[in-house]
């Protein structure tokens, strides 16, 4: 409790999920404060949640409440930068973020994992395996639960996952283990269009932390200025990698065979590479993971994300909805286990980017593609075999008389999903169900 001894007044900015969050932790303090909330939407969602003795103020900034604070707690969404809160940086008004007041409280170790993509996947499996050992696991931050929300029911470990934006207000946490799984661009509006400056959000995760885990195949993933172990992953025989015996590709944990990739339910090369960064991360914090192999094994993954809906007379069924732009589609694709015909659902949306990148990744693969949607055209010239669709359902319908095993029907959208569903969830969920209709 020493961090909020000469704090009185606190200000939460930005309600929501997290601000309630923050608020309802605040109240449950020993210490009394004075509680106020501004948010500049005329309605957030949230404000009838709180009680009468919280002070709210909408649609606007309240520059003399902001200024008057002790704290500051701002909603990772709103940028340092924003010159409401460089006011207050510069009267020496302290802003932190709702991981840093977790950070003062934790008593348990964590685990954290960042990284441009796959955080959410890696985040999810590393907390489903250190449950599986037995330990009281709490998993939030960026994914599901908030992360003081995490605090009212004490665990053995923490697992988040910590977005650039959550970090960029995190100055104290010490972490058992910390994972940058790879850097690419992304959030370019928030950091003036440099890589450096969201690299250097990324990078704030090792500041305390015992081990940093890296990816060898990214090496911008590195910490700098870091006195703490490294433990790298990669697809190379080292430390946590790939090796082969008998013609069998197994991960491995430096040197040593852990598991046949070909046992795994996940989907993809790059779910590989999450498999190894777990196994890193759980051997960090002295977890036995040879006690979760079972469920490893089965473990499919996060909905919409390279997810394994159905396998059926030997044909695998996969909703990557989450793939809302290239870069996800292509991380889809890379070595992509599939003895047969990729059949590519792709189309919706493409908010005006460039699917030309996809072509050299479509020409190493046995594929179909079919495009649908608003921007379909946008994927016809990309593949010789690209036909020209009107809807996911008309697509998996002709589809399912034609595939054969060792097929494989992929949802890999590369596009946002508002043309024809009401997000990317429903959009997978569509395909889902159809999938279970059609195998």
């Amino acid at each position: 409790m020493e961090q909020w001894n000469n704090i009185d007044k606190v200000v939460v900015l930005g309600l929501g999920i997290t601000g309630l969050s923050v608020v309802n932790y605040l109240q449950k303090l020993p210490k009394s404060l004075s509680i106020r909330v501004i948010d500049t939407r005329d309605n957030p969602p949230g404000k009838d949640e709180l009680t009468a003795d919280v002070s709210l103020h909408t649609g606007s900034w309240n520059m003399e409440w902001l200024l008057d604070a002790d704290l500051v707690v701002a909603n990772p969404g709103i940028a340092l930068a924003t010159p409401e809160l460089k006011q207050v940086a510069d009267k020496g008004v302290p802003i932190v973020g709702d991981i840093e007041l977790f950070a003062w409280a934790a008593d348990a170790p964590v685990i954290a994992i960042t990284g441009s993509n796959g955080k959410s996947t890696v985040t999810d499996l590393t907390g489903v395996m250190a449950k599986a050992t037995g330990l009281k696991v709490g998993v939030g931050g960026n994914i599901g639960v908030p992360a003081l929300e995490l605090l009212n029911d004490p665990s053995d470990l923490y697992v988040l996952e910590l977005s650039s934006f959550q970090l960029e207000t995190t100055s104290s946490l010490k972490l058992k283990a910390a994972a940058f799984l790879n850097l690419s661009e992304d959030h370019m509006d928030r950091y003036e269009g440099k890589l450096s400056l969201y690299k250097q959000a990324k990078q704030r995760i090792f500041a305390h932390a015992e081990y940093a885990v890296v990816n060898r195949d990214d090496p911008e993933t590195y910490p700098e200025n870091y006195e703490g172990k490294v433990v790298t992953f990669g697809f190379d025989n080292s430390e946590f990698g790939l090796s082969r015996d008998n013609g069998i590709e197994f991960v491995s944990d430096n040197g040593q065979n852990v598991l046949a990739t070909s046992e795994l339910s996940l989907v993809g090369k790059h779910n590989i590479a999450n498999v190894l960064t777990v196994l890193a991360l759980l051997r960090c914090a002295d977890v036995d993971y040879t006690k979760a192999f079972e469920v490893l094994k089965t473990y499919q993954g996060l909905t919409h994300r390279c997810q394994l809906v159905i396998e059926k007379n030997g044909v695998r069924w996969v909703n990557d909805s989450k793939a809302t732009n290239v870069a996800s589609t292509l991380a889809a694709l890379s070595g992509l286990d599939c003895a047969g015909t990729l059949h590519l659902l792709v189309g919706g949306v493409g908010k005006g980017a460039d699917f030309s990148e996809l072509a050299p990744a479509l020409k190493r693969l046995d594929v179909k593609l079919y495009c649908y949607g608003e921007d379909g055209d946008e994927f016809m010239d990309l593949h010789p075999s690209a036909s020209r669709w009107e809807s996911i359902e008309e697509i998996v319908l002709s589809v399912s008389k034609e595939v054969q095993e060792g097929d494989m029907v992929m949802l890999s959208p590369a596009c946002a999903s508002f043309d024809q569903f009401k997000n990317f969830m429903a959009r997978g969920d569509a395909f889902a169900q159809l999938a279970e209709q059609y195998s």
